[in-house]
């Protein structure tokens, strides 16, 4: 076995306070060769140009950044999208369809490196400690796990920034950035600060990306998305990579405040938290799949889709991702998106996205039959039998009762 400084940790590093303050802490407590390990989802550009260099500073051993955004949009956005999961009708899982990815690439980095830790920087009142944890198990389930936030004595933001002086660690961090955001390219959430009070108003702090729906341009703007089997593939009919897809529709929705949702949602550890997340070129996105729905799944195959959904939702939210549970909802949205194919026409306009057209070469939608007008294929003396057969549960029940 090695000697305890040749011990690895490879720590999951975002450049915040947590994350700093973490890594003197592990070398101090642990003894150990600290490597920080830097997910790029598409977040803050400007921030991971410098982080290499923070974490360095912060008393790491080595940095590695791995840019992670096609798979995450790929392989994790996208068939979620498919499901058409939202996590208690609200939720697009921007952070919870993260960690995996950024669990599994850590997990992969640690082995690469025949370290003995892996370690994340949630806290003990979040979801994520379980999204970080459940992959580890999953994937690594030998590795230890170090999570600080259940160990360490520091308690609050202002120690965490006292303990980081005392090691003369620079910072950007301060007590007046109170608000706790993550970020990738799917979306950006904030918390915290004046959120963690459910009767004050959301002010301008609260929101990072999209512009206020009462400040949006006065004039509408259309939008035309291309599907193909449940995946957008193109914006205003230009073919683009689905990370180059989401970039677009970001712009375009933030432009005109399409995406917010300021909600109080349920932890899995049982407690409730505030929230307010943007999500503009996924919300765009999810409409527009929705609407191609609406043409193609006959209504149980509708209703079938709406329960994978709900059911993938929390499935997502809790960490599972690797799970058979997960792996089978998906296998079954899959099965039901090779006919989710079309264009649909978006209006976006202040903080609003509408289908205001769709079609699909797949749509059971028949004007022949839904028609006002005269039409030469239904029979509406037809539906006479069917409603006595539908009917005919209630009718004998009835008949019975009549007769006590």
């Amino acid at each position: 076995m090695n000697k305890d400084q040749d011990k690895i940790v490879v720590l999951a590093y975002s450049g915040g306070l947590d994350t700093s303050a973490i890594i003197p802490w592990l070398k101090e407590n642990y003894n150990v060769k600290v490597v920080a390990f830097v997910a790029d989802l598409g977040q803050n550009k400007k921030e991971l140009e410098k982080i290499e260099e923070k974490a360095l500073k912060s008393g790491a051993d080595k940095c590695f950044i791995m840019d992670l955004r096609e798979e995450f949009v790929r392989d994790y956005v996208y068939p979620v999208l498919k499901t058409g999961a939202l996590y208690e009708g609200s939720y697009l899982l921007g952070t919870a369809m993260a960690r995996p990815v950024i669990a599994q690439a850590q997990v992969n980095l640690a082995l690469k490196l025949g370290a003995e830790f892996l370690c994340h920087g949630a806290t003990g009142k979040g979801n994520d400690q379980v999204r970080f944890e459940t992959t580890y198990a999953a994937l690594a389930p030998h590795l230890k796990v170090i999570a600080p936030w259940r160990e360490w004595k520091l308690r609050s933001r202002e120690s965490l920034l006292k303990y980081l002086s005392e090691k003369n660690i620079p910072t950007t961090a301060t007590l007046e950035k109170i608000y706790s955001r993550d970020e990738n390219i799917w979306h950006i959430s904030t918390e915290g600060g004046m959120l963690e009070d459910t009767w004050n108003i959301s002010n301008q702090d609260c929101w990072a990306w999209t512009t206020d729906p009462k400040l949006a341009p006065v004039k509408s703007e259309y939008v035309l998305i291309t599907v193909k089997q449940g995946c957008v593939i193109a914006v205003n009919n230009q073919r683009l990579s689905p990370v180059k897809c989401l970039e677009e529709l970001n712009k375009i929705g933030a432009k005109h405040g399409v995406g917010r949702v300021d909600i109080v949602e349920n932890r899995l550890i049982g407690m409730k938290s505030r929230g307010c997340y943007e999500t503009p070129g996924g919300t765009i996105m999810s409409t527009a799949l929705r609407a191609i729905e609406q043409l193609v799944l006959d209504r149980e195959s509708f209703k079938w889709r709406e329960n994978i959904g709900l059911e993938m939702s929390s499935v997502v939210y809790d960490g599972r991702w690797f799970a058979p549970l997960r792996q089978s909802l998906q296998a079954a949205a899959d099965s039901l998106s090779n006919d989710i194919s079309g264009e649909v026409g978006l209006e976006l306009y202040k903080g609003t996205v509408v289908a205001v057209q769709k079609k699909s070469p797949n749509s059971l939608y028949s004007k022949d039959f839904v028609t006002f007008g005269e039409d030469e294929v239904y029979h509406q003396s037809d539906a006479k039998g069917f409603i006595r057969l539908f009917s005919l549960s209630d009718r004998i029940r009835a008949i019975k009762k009549q007769k006590k």
